[in-house]
């Protein structure tokens, strides 16, 4: 089960519930999968909606990984998503989300 108050989510692949989360190592991963300069452009292209399919692979497979599953991009290509690729979406805007929160009270 996910723990939104570690910046973990929840995505069902292929019928198994999967914790993703945006870990160091996951966004550093991420930022370079994405030919992305920062940190502040990976969030602006999100936020600003000019991201493509495979930007939400990308984040999801970095999610995963953070997470702790061993998956590659591959591994998603034939994958069944719970609700399909707005669910994909969805959950990746969250994950990123999550992962820049401040907890309350700090």
């Amino acid at each position: 089960m996910a723990n939104p108050w570690t910046g973990e989510v929840a995505l069902t692949i292929d019928g198994e519930q999967r914790v993703l989360k945006l870990t160091l190592g996951a966004l550093a991963e991420l930022e370079q999968e994405l030919n992305a300069g920062s940190l502040v452009e990976l969030v602006q292209r999100f936020e600003g909606g000019a991201y493509s399919s495979a930007d939400v692979l990308a984040l999801i497979v970095a999610g995963l990984r953070g997470g702790g599953w061993n998956v590659a991009r591959a591994d998603l290509m034939h994958a069944e998503i719970e609700g399909g690729p707005m669910a994909a979406a969805r959950t990746g805007a969250e994950l990123l989300a999550r992962a820049f929160m401040v907890p309350e009270g700090t």
